[in-house]
């Protein structure tokens, strides 16, 4: 196994890494709308915050040497599923048609209070 610490994703506000690799795959941390610099949240909608969440998990995969179109299953966790709608708009968009597995689930509370939470496995090809 490999710990990964992405360059250009936020700095991990836990004791974690980016991302485990082992064999062919990465198991990427749960990443929120934090920006890698100031390391804020970003927007306030659900749609911005879901495009910062996926430039995050895109830094990340960078890193190991794979893309978002490699991703076989992603786990998203909102604040409320009232954002379910808006969120899928932007994921699919960020996606530009690929569709991995999937599971979303309505949860309490995120860190830093944000919206959103996304964590992914990718193939590394």
């Amino acid at each position: 196994m490999k710990q990964i610490i992405a360059k250009k994703a936020p700095a991990a506000i836990g004791p974690y890494c980016h991302a485990i690799v082992h064999g062919d795959l990465a198991f990427c941390s749960g990443q929120i709308p934090l920006d890698p610099e100031t390391m804020k949240i970003v927007g306030q909608t659900i749609e911005a915050q879901t495009v910062q969440v996926m430039k995050n998990i895109e830094a990340v995969l960078t890193e190991v040497g794979t893309t978002l179109n490699k991703i076989i299953k992603t786990t998203i966790f909102l604040k409320s599923m009232d954002d379910f709608s808006e969120m899928n708009k932007a994921y699919e968009a960020c996606l530009k048609g690929h569709k991995p597995a999937r599971s979303t689930v309505e949860v309490a509370r995120l860190p830093r209070d944000a919206k959103i939470e996304i964590e992914c496995i990718a193939v590394i090809e």
